[in-house]
């Protein structure tokens, strides 16, 4: 096995990967992107860092994180927003060994937590997790704006000095 970093050159790949993702998730009706977008964001940008597992230089899963910030420790942290393998290869520790790239990294820089969330229905992945020692935030809920509500809301005038 071989995990190594994403790059702009892997982003039809990644975009793959992604899709894979949603249709297990039962979300594929909710992917807007595509690879093109994927690597404007991703790569040009800096959006976030993405890493690719390889068995036999075939990808099996990949992971996408990037860097939050806890005011309570006063240090960064990492959101890991995807991490997935493909089914045929689970439990053979492709999944561990792309979060324990990640886990590496956020010590490096000085981190204090490594973050994700989970559906509460991937039984699976929820064990998984369990193995690893991860605690179950239950008194978060996660909550979003995006689409009209995200426009709107940035519409909004300012009531701030300019």
């Amino acid at each position: 096995m071989r995990i190594r970093p994403a790059t702009r050159e892997d982003a039809e790949l990644l975009f793959g990967l992604i899709r894979e993702l949603a249709e297990y998730e039962k979300l594929a009706d909710e992917v807007t992107g595509d690879a093109e977008v994927l690597a404007e964001t991703l790569f040009d940008r800096g959006g976030a860092e993405a890493l690719i597992a390889e068995v036999d230089e075939e990808a099996v899963g990949y992971a996408i994180f990037f860097a939050t910030y806890s005011t309570f420790e006063c240090r960064p942290g990492i959101w890991v927003e995807d991490l997935f393998v493909r089914p045929e290869q689970r439990r053979r520790g492709v999944g561990r060994e792309l979060l324990a790239r990640i886990a590496a990294s956020a010590l490096e820089r000085g981190c204090a937590r490594l973050e994700w969330s989970a559906l509460d229905w991937n039984e699976p992945a929820l064990r998984f997790y369990d193995e690893l020692g991860a605690t179950r935030l239950g008194e978060w809920l996660t909550l979003r704006l995006d689409g009209q509500e995200l426009e709107r809301l940035g519409a909004e005038p300012s009531t701030r000095s300019q």
